[in-house]
């Protein structure tokens, strides 16, 4: 059996100053810090005692930051995959979301979808993140590790659910699932069946305790 933990980190710095995120590699804000720490031990509920757990992790400041919180819980190593940082918005990055929404020129409603562009400079397409966000998700879902931990960003672990589903990638120009600040999401493959289930999706009840 193999259970992947798909973790989105929670609060950072570009949330509470009204920033485009993406790249731009912002902290955890205190909050945030407190987050992942809870994090850590919402995870521990999941996993047996004597689970051996392997953590991987975008390599931007606000997963890594979590993705240590939560290593430290069982006292490993944290495995740094830039593949699975969050979508670039070149040089919207670091600017006022206002900035960017003004440039932004959003996706049709029919056609190409998934290679379309944005509107700014440097901007990742979705066939740009899913491509490598894909290859990300086949190395830790071929990995040994019963328990894996995947801590990245909300749209990049969209596309890493897609992937758990095997959701070709022409075909996913439309796929969206809410994956909010801080929530845990549960994929599960069985050993009888080879099934792949989605158990639980972004479960934020350990933020509010």
């Amino acid at each position: 059996m193999k259970t992947v933990y798909v973790v989105t980190h929670p609060e950072a710095t570009h949330h509470v100053d009204g920033l485009v995120g993406g790249q731009f590699d912002s902290d955890l804000t205190e909050r945030g810090r407190h987050q992942a720490g809870a994090i850590a031990e919402a995870l521990a509920a999941r996993l047996p005692a004597d689970a051996t757990v392997t953590v991987s992790s975008s390599d931007l400041l606000r997963t890594r930051r979590t993705a240590e919180a939560v290593a430290e819980r069982w006292g490993t190593d944290v495995v740094l995959d830039p593949r699975l940082r969050e979508k670039s918005y070149g040089e919207a990055g670091g600017r006022p979301q206002a900035w960017l929404d003004d440039r932004f020129i959003p996706p049709p409603a029919e056609g190409e979808r998934m290679r379309h562009h944005e509107g700014v400079a440097g901007a990742e397409t979705k066939w740009d993140l899913a491509v490598r966000v894909y290859a990300a998700a086949e190395a830790v879902f071929a990995s040994p590790a019963e328990h894996h931990v995947v801590v990245t960003h909300g749209m990049a672990a969209t596309y890493l659910l897609a992937a758990w589903i095997e959701m070709p990638l022409e075909a996913a120009g439309r796929v969206s699932f809410r994956l909010t600040s801080g929530g845990i999401t549960t994929l599960h493959r069985d050993d009888y069946f080879h099934n792949h289930s989605i158990r639980e999706l972004n479960n934020v009840e350990h933020l509010h305790r």
